[in-house]
């Protein structure tokens, strides 16, 4: 087993799990593993390490983690009171499963898609009675969301009390026209096939799906330890990690679990498609705050699609609960997973977490651990802190990103040019996969960058940096000259800020943790989601191909930097007269977008820097023009040193 650092006393179990856990499945290694025998296990270490941070800052007792592919589990974690048949109320995630309930009546020919609701409520005589049961379940049907804050909360003990409820509340808009993510409506549907079936709700999730997949823990009841749920559709399923992984084994597998079939194919589709068709979203719903998509075909029935392909197709579905519980089938790695966990709301707001959008970093980071084990050809490895990768031969050139990314930011250059050089390239400290920095522990970036190149046996390199990563390099040029063959800085500049040789005073201290509280205060995603904002507003006309990769980073980013004093790692102000000192020979490319502001101090200082700017481009431009910006470093590479 892999070991990695982690909070004491926080793991509670870490292992792939087999028949004796999760009675039924498949629990094999890859064919092709043991016949190449190279290692094929995807590390979920990274997901483990970010669950296990959460519970140790207190933002919850306990959480539950499962992977899986098809009808393997990949990995199973539990983490401080975490337990994998532990029960707890999962909020939204249970409108997936709901949504599933009805779907298996739908197939017993009891209820049709486009029945509207006044075939079995005709008490509903307006507008709302003329939505569909498919409209119900995807937030179309024109149902205010929630009760309005002067009547009682939707905790009714049943399902026909609560419409009764809802009969006279008029509609939001008429069915169709307009997406409102809510439960109301939700209710209405569960109404719908209770009539149908002749059974209570809860009776017919399970009969068709509780039991048949083996889900003996979960539920649309209220339990003893958390009263006041009824059978809400969109807020009250109790289950556990363990139950709810069965329930995306059969989604994965097409509506079929253990050979048997639970959903028919038809029935997955339809809960699985498009059911917004053209109804007006709000600014920033789900998918565009977690995933900065910014299309309409955002919602099936009972689950997001997160990520949509070219044909339309849903590759990423999910059912986020507003507690921190999240669930996800990843259709493009045949990945699902389930994260169990119930917030301590008070702790969340006095850090500044989003209970609902702070878990949409799980699928990608999942996805990310499943393409790096299908990656052979690039090398891992850890220096001290700090994770690395390379790949390639020839010439070195390390890659150094921007704040607020990681590695992954120069995945277009990485891979192109490892073909013709030895690229590297790693996580700077305190982002990505590297740990932290520690307030009041100095260190600079650029001692790093002189670990990694001493851990890799490498002498001289290209050195290549963009905005953090180019002062870092400028950092570099003035302490090592003579362990650089060409520098590039992209965006990069002179960092107007204090350096080591002003270390910070009471007051700047003082002044600092009020702007800490303050960030507290806004909350983090809308902290990010700003900077995200400035970053794109710089950007060219590829700006909306680039929203995507850059919001995955920012999104993944821990924004350490911001919530802490930080230790001053980059020389600032020291640097010119190091520079000075130094007088690097080698030779100095500046790359900036047009789009960027036009200040270039440091050419004072490099006078045989050669300055280019880059067409229809802003701050990122490796990303905005990739094949452009490589071109350019080949051509200054061309130029430079050629003994490595």
């Amino acid at each position: 087993m892999r070991r990695f650092a982690i909070a004491p006393g926080v793991l509670r179990r870490h292992c792939v799990v087999g028949l004796a856990a999760l009675p039924g499945l498949l629990a094999a290694r890859s064919a092709r593993g043991a016949e190449t025998g190279k290692p094929v296990s995807p590390d979920f270490a990274p997901i483990d390490q970010r669950l296990s941070d959460r519970v140790a800052a207190g933002l919850f007792d306990g959480m539950g983690l499962i992977i899986g592919r098809r009808e393997t589990v990949l990995h199973e974690a539990y983490f401080g009171d975490g337990e994998p048949e532990r029960v707890l109320h999962v909020a939204s995630c249970g409108k997936w499963t709901a949504a599933a309930t009805i779907a298996a009546v739908v197939d017993q020919g009891l209820l049709g898609w486009d029945d509207p609701a006044r075939k079995y409520l005709p008490q509903l005589s307006d507008a709302k009675g003329d939505a569909t049961l498919r409209q119900l379940l995807s937030h179309t049907a024109g149902y205010p969301d929630y009760q309005p804050a002067d009547r009682r909360r939707d905790d009714y003990p049943t399902l026909e009390e609560a419409v009764r409820h809802i009969v006279d509340l008029p509609p939001n808009s008429p069915p169709g026209a307009r997406f409102q993510y809510g439960g109301l409506a939700m209710q209405v549907a569960g109404r719908m096939a209770e009539i149908a079936a002749g059974r209570p709700f809860d009776a017919i999730f399970q009969s068709r799906i509780a039991k048949p997949l083996g889900m003996g823990r979960s539920g649309y009841s209220p339990v003893s330890r958390e009263p006041g749920f009824n059978p809400m559709l969109g807020g009250s399923l109790f289950t556990t990690t363990r139950d709810y992984a069965r329930f995306l084994i059969m989604i994965s597998g097409g509506g079929l679990f253990e050979g048997r079939g639970i959903l028919s194919p038809a029935s997955i589709l339809e809960m699985e498609g498009d059911q917004v068709k053209g109804a007006r979203l709000e600014s920033m719903e789900y998918v565009e705050a977690a995933r900065a998509d910014r299309r309409s075909d955002v919602y099936g029935l009972g689950q997001w699609r997160e990520e949509v392909a070219v044909t339309g197709r849903a590759t990423l579905l999910s059912s986020p609960g507003w507690a921190g519980s999240y669930v996800w089938s990843d259709r493009a790695t045949d990945l699902w997973g389930v994260v169990l966990a119930k917030a301590n709301l008070e702790r969340a707001k006095a850090l500044g977490y989003s209970t609902f959008l702070g878990s949409t970093l799980y699928a990608p980071m999942a996805r990310d651990a499943v393409q790096d084990a299908a990656s052979p050809n690039v090398r891992r490895r850890r220096v001290g802190d700090l994770y690395c990768e390379e790949a390639g031969h020839g010439d070195p050139v390390v890659f150094l990103h921007g704040h607020s990314f990681d590695r992954t930011q120069w995945d277009p250059q990485f891979h192109a040019l490892s073909a013709t050089h030895r690229v590297i390239r790693y996580d700077l400290r305190g982002y990505g996969r590297s740990a932290d920095p520690v307030e009041g522990r100095a260190f600079r970036h650029a001692d790093d960058l002189v670990s990694v190149m001493d851990a890799m046996g490498v002498g001289r390199a290209h050195l290549v940096g963009l905005s953090l990563g180019g002062f870092v390099v400028t950092d570099f040029l003035a302490l090592h000259p003579g362990r650089v063959l060409t520098a590039t800085m992209a965006g990069g500049d002179l960092f107007d800020t204090p350096g080591p040789s002003q270390p910070w005073t009471e007051a700047d201290i003082a002044r600092r943790r009020a702007e800490i509280a303050a960030l507290r205060e806004k909350g983090v995603i809308a902290f990010k989601r700003q900077w995200f904002e400035g970053l794109l507003a710089s950007a060219g006309s590829r700006r909306d191909q680039i929203r995507m990769p850059l919001w995955k980073m920012i999104d993944e980013w821990r924004a350490w930097q911001p919530l802490h004093v930080e230790p001053r790692l980059l020389l600032g102000r020291d640097a010119p007269a190091l520079l000075s000192r130094a007088r690097p020979v080698a030779p100095v490319l500046i790359l900036r977008g047009d789009r960027e502001m036009a200040n270039l101090a440091i050419t004072d200082l490099l006078p045989k820097a050669r300055v280019q700017r880059l067409a229809d481009c802003g701050h990122v431009s490796n990303l905005e023009w990739p094949e452009a910006f490589t071109a350019a470093l080949l051509q200054h590479w061309a130029v430079g040193p050629r003994q490595a």
